[in-house]
């Protein structure tokens, strides 16, 4: 996820401030769309993204709460010694409410709210799991800090290490259905800034943009509960990191996403910005990254994507699972397919993201998302 999109957590906010301390929407009538979600500007009180800046590390890991919304964003495809293979989603949102701090009325007011999504997917088994929750940043019930890096929503929570602020991190979530405990290695490959300068430009309207980075292969052992069982697993990582207080342009309908990692150690990573009229716009862009870390700029111009199957849920929303990915000039054309079909993120909001298989000049494992379909 997570390109400057998922604006919808603007309204989703407004939505939550009636609502009484640990109650969330619930139910299929709750049920919207990513692209219903994104319309509302926030708050003029925000800064916007509106051009390159330097980051500051550790501090960037951290919160952003002059900007409107950001997320720490966790995918990862991972295999127990048996050959078991599930992919993974882990998300914290963070959404300001209003700029500056609550008032102090009141120990439960909160400028801040968080929301979290979780998803488990069972390859072998062809299921996915999912689930949400929100907290405003209020009592301890959700928040971010750095020294070290602490991001938490109730018990889901990612955590730096003591000694070095960040790497290796801790992933904690759980349900009553499945769970997740997960260590992330920092591995050799370095952060990756998106965009101009980590400047990720979603349209042509100023401050339409984000600041992001990207983490894209970081090692990572643990282990999964699906019902009473537990797998011991490893695999690897993606971890994106954005911020921003923009929405999709009028004339955007949302976004397909991947990141890919292949087994001759690049990784690539290409949005494509769908307009309404359901074509690739100029501001689509991604990288591919060698195993040295360095970079390679995508953009339509080198880059070619093309649906090429699709699974209907059962309402009837067409989402695209399977695609042909090329870069010719870097002798790479690919075949993307969703490891499971049905990996829909049906809460609150309404998008696709799962794992995906990689054939074709390579081979490979990774996470595709694809928002404003619902509403199609």
């Amino acid at each position: 996820m997570q390109i400057a999109g998922l604006f919808f957590v603007l309204l989703l906010a407004l939505l939550l401030v009636a609502c009484e301390p640990g109650s969330t929407p619930s139910g299929p009538g709750d049920t919207v769309s990513v692209s219903e979600r994104m319309g509302a500007p926030p708050d003029p009180g925000f800064r916007r993204a509106e051009r390159p800046r330097a980051f500051d590390f550790p501090a960037d890991h951290g919160a952003h709460p002059e900007y409107a919304t950001e997320w720490w964003y966790l995918t990862g495809n991972l295999e127990s010694a048996q050959g078991a293979r599930f992919g993974y989603q882990f998300t914290l949102f963070r959404v300001g409410l209003t700029p500056g701090p609550p008032a102090q009325d009141s120990p439960w007011r909160a400028s801040q709210l968080y929301m979290g999504h979780f998803a488990v997917s069972d390859i072998e088994g062809q299921a996915h799991h999912s689930d949400e929750r929100f907290s405003r940043a209020a009592l301890g019930l959700a928040g971010a800090e750095t020294g070290p890096l602490r991001v938490w929503l109730g018990s889901w929570s990612l955590q730096g290490d003591p000694a070095s602020g960040v790497f290796p991190l801790n992933l904690q979530a759980d349900t009553a259905d499945f769970a997740l405990q997960l260590t992330l290695q920092s591995g050799s490959r370095p952060r990756v800034l998106q965009g101009e300068q980590g400047w990720s430009r979603k349209s042509a309207a100023p401050g339409n943009a984000s600041y992001y980075y990207s983490y894209t292969r970081l090692p990572s052992a643990g282990r999964i509960r699906l019902g009473t069982r537990w797998y011991a697993v490893s695999g690897n990582s993606w971890f994106d990191r954005e911020w921003s207080s923009s929405a999709l342009g009028e004339d955007q309908a949302g976004w397909d996403w991947f990141a890919l990692q292949l087994q001759d150690g690049r990784d690539l990573m290409f949005y494509r910005m769908r307009g309404k009229d359901g074509q690739a716009q100029a501001f689509s862009q991604g990288v591919l990254v060698d195993e040295d870390g360095s970079v390679s700029r995508l953009n339509p111009d080198n880059t070619r994507l093309q649906p090429t199957g699709f699974w209907v849920n059962p309402d009837g929303v067409r989402y695209p699972v399977r695609w042909r990915l090329a870069v010719p000039e870097k002798h790479i054309d690919l075949q993307v397919r969703a490891a499971v079909p049905d990996q829909e993120m049906r809460h609150s909001v309404r998008y696709w993201e799962g794992a995906v298989e990689v054939s074709g000049s390579h081979s490979g494992v990774g996470y595709l998302e694809l928002s404003g379909y619902a509403s199609d």
